[in-house]
């Protein structure tokens, strides 16, 4: 074991909660908002797009990567970060109590995204670079499971408080403290990782702005002259095209009346069905993943990964034309639509981190990596209300299962590594390097 690993202790007591904290964030603007403002009475296209665009952030936030490249500890950035997300989501919870609240918590919420995609940098960049390539891959489950238990977190019990509230006060007002609750949590995370963090150190030398984005310019061209790069960034994209549309679409049908094609359920009620069997299906499934991935290796994987991903989501053509009123009937048919999703991420992450990260500039690729990720996240999210209206609820959940297809036949394509009698490392380098 190398200076570096004995130093991080055991991965088991901070990756968990990094990837809570990175998810918190992500989630309040990429869910939560998106349940609020339909509490409020605002549109799914509105809702969508506007959500959608605010995810730009993490899109971009690989063209201040090369900028946290050469910060000496990585561990302060991510502190720091965490910090600054949880007062602006606290001054979300006091900018919904205003009459121009939309505006207001649309500009908050923009500056929650853009200190998360930078928060996700240096998170992951940490993560890199104190673990070896098995350990990612070990721990990738934990890694994703928790990134998206923060989901479970937001739409399960907090969400579940919102809807009792919502039946004592006003919507502005209950959301007002589930949002500050946001807030907390994410500090309270802050203060924990100033004692649990590894502090790892990078060895690159900080330089001038010059020398900087000349940094930035390499990088960019390091990234794009990799062999099957673009063949790389159209399968991340397209990988994320159905999730990205059940994602943002699901929740809503779940809200919508009945009249109106939905299963007209409460806002608690779909905080029971997201935070209780789902959740434990999901992380089930997450760290399940990982697993099945570590053992079979990336190639033989990968297309079972996104088989589990996609498949399930005919649970939501299920519901759209059965309209069952069960909540267990409704509960067991997420519960099996979030063990595939949770199963199945897990091969985006480690396709990022060992085909297209490893290099020269590792963290800023990766950043570069996740930012495409999100980039297809945000497109396929941005558009998915405006399908939705156009295809109605039924056909919309038929469109998203034939998302799927096309990640699915460029695994043929892709240069996976098998993970086979040589080390990871090793047989992930010579895929990604050039001769």
């Amino acid at each position: 074991m190398s200076n570096q690993q004995a130093a991080s202790g055991n991965p088991i007591r901070w990756v968990p909660t990094l990837y809570l904290a990175e998810g918190l964030p992500f989630y309040a603007v990429a869910l939560v908002a998106g349940l609020m403002y339909k509490s409020m009475g605002i549109s799914n296209d509105q809702i969508a797009r506007w959500t959608g665009l605010i995810g730009m952030a993490w899109v971009f936030k690989c063209l201040w990567s090369p900028f946290l490249e050469a910060a000496p500890s990585k561990k302060k950035l991510v502190i720091i970060f965490q910090a600054i997300g949880g007062i602006t989501l606290g001054l979300v919870a006091l900018s919904l109590q205003m009459s121009s609240y939309f505006a207001i918590s649309i500009a908050l919420f923009a500056v929650v995204a853009i200190a998360s995609g930078t928060h996700d940098i240096a998170a992951d960049g940490l993560y890199i670079s104190t673990l070896e390539a098995k350990q990612q891959a070990a721990y990738a489950g934990w890694q994703g499971a928790f990134f998206n238990a923060a989901k479970f977190i937001s739409l399960g019990g907090l969400v579940i408080l919102a809807g009792h509230l919502e039946k004592q006060m006003s919507p502005n007002l209950a959301w007002g403290v589930i949002f500050a609750l946001l807030a907390a949590m994410l500090l309270a995370l802050s203060a924990y990782h100033v004692w649990a963090l590894p502090d790892t150190r990078s060895d690159v030398q900080a330089g001038s702005t010059a020398e900087i984005l000349q940094t930035l310019q390499d990088v960019i061209i390091d990234f794009l002259r990799k062999p099957g790069i673009w063949l790389a960034i159209l399968f991340i994209i397209l990988f994320r095209a159905g999730e990205a549309q059940i994602q943002t679409i699901g929740p809503l049908f779940l809200r919508e009346l009945k009249e109106q094609g939905g299963l007209g359920l409460s806002t608690d009620q779909v905080g029971i069905v997201y935070g209780t069997a789902g959740t434990l299906t999901f992380l089930a499934g997450s760290i399940l993943g990982g697993y099945f991935t570590s053992w079979l290796g990336l190639k033989k994987a990968m297309p079972w990964l996104i088989i589990a991903m996609n498949v399930p989501n005919l649970v939501f053509f299920y519901l759209s034309t059965q309209m069952p009123d069960s909540m267990l009937a409704i509960g067991t048919a997420l519960s099996l639509e979030m063990f595939g999703y949770g199963f199945g991420f897990v091969g985006l992450i480690l396709f990022i981190m060992q085909v297209v990260a490893p290099g020269k500039y590792q963290t800023a690729h990766y950043a570069l990596g996740t930012g495409v990720m999100q980039l297809g996240f945000v497109l396929f999210k941005t558009v998915s209300g405006d399908i939705q209206i156009a295809l109605g609820y039924q056909h919309f959940f038929l469109f998203v299962l034939l998302c799927g297809l096309p990640s699915l036949i460029l695994t043929r394509f892709l240069p996976l590594p098998d993970n086979g009698k040589r080390s990871e490392t090793a047989s992930i380098a010579t895929q990604v390097q050039p001769e």
